[in-house]
């Protein structure tokens, strides 16, 4: 007899029976129809090694039993609770930027792309010159140079008199 077929029969003769099998070890029909599905799987893949000791049965209801014991020994070390232990995180950073002055962020906008990223990878998520190199692709001199750069310009803008628009 063919192994597929020998399997096949098995599965048709007796999964009701292994359902309820399952169902009076879960108490519940959804967990109990995943456990014989999930032993059934594991039956296909030994079924030449159970088939030559002659108790298919008892090899799925063994590993079902042992896959339920599994699942609940997981489910007992977890801890449900009524509400998630996370708390509500504030940055306190957005506040800051949003008290700065707006002519610092027109300012920090008109420098040139790379300027603009090393000032505020620099004073605004504090990284070192070692990692903001890595972050652009530069090298520590060039994130220097270019940091002393932007803030010469930033010092002459701000000390510029404002620009009414009016001309003379």
């Amino acid at each position: 007899m063919d192994d597929a077929v020998s399997f096949e029969e098995f599965v048709t003769t007796r999964a009701q029976s292994l359902l309820r099998y399952g169902y009076v070890l879960t108490g519940d029909p959804d967990d109990a129809a995943d456990l014989l599905q999930e032993g059934l799987v594991r039956l296909r893949s030994a079924w030449p090694r159970v088939l030559n000791k002659s108790d298919p049965e008892g090899y799925v209801r063994t590993t079902m039993a042992r896959l339920h014991v599994s699942i609940w020994r997981k489910r007992r070390r977890e801890r449900l609770m009524g509400s998630p232990p996370e708390r509500e995180y504030t940055d306190g950073g957005l506040a800051r930027v949003e008290d700065h002055d707006p002519t610092l962020w027109r300012d920090l906008a008109a420098l040139p792309r790379r300027q603009r990223a090393v000032v505020v990878l620099r004073y605004y998520e504090c990284l070192t010159d070692e990692e903001i190199a890595t972050i652009l692709g530069i090298s520590r001199g060039t994130v220097r140079s270019q940091a002393a750069r932007a803030l010469d310009k930033l010092r002459v803008d701000r000390q510029r008199p404002a620009v009414t628009g009016r001309s003379r």
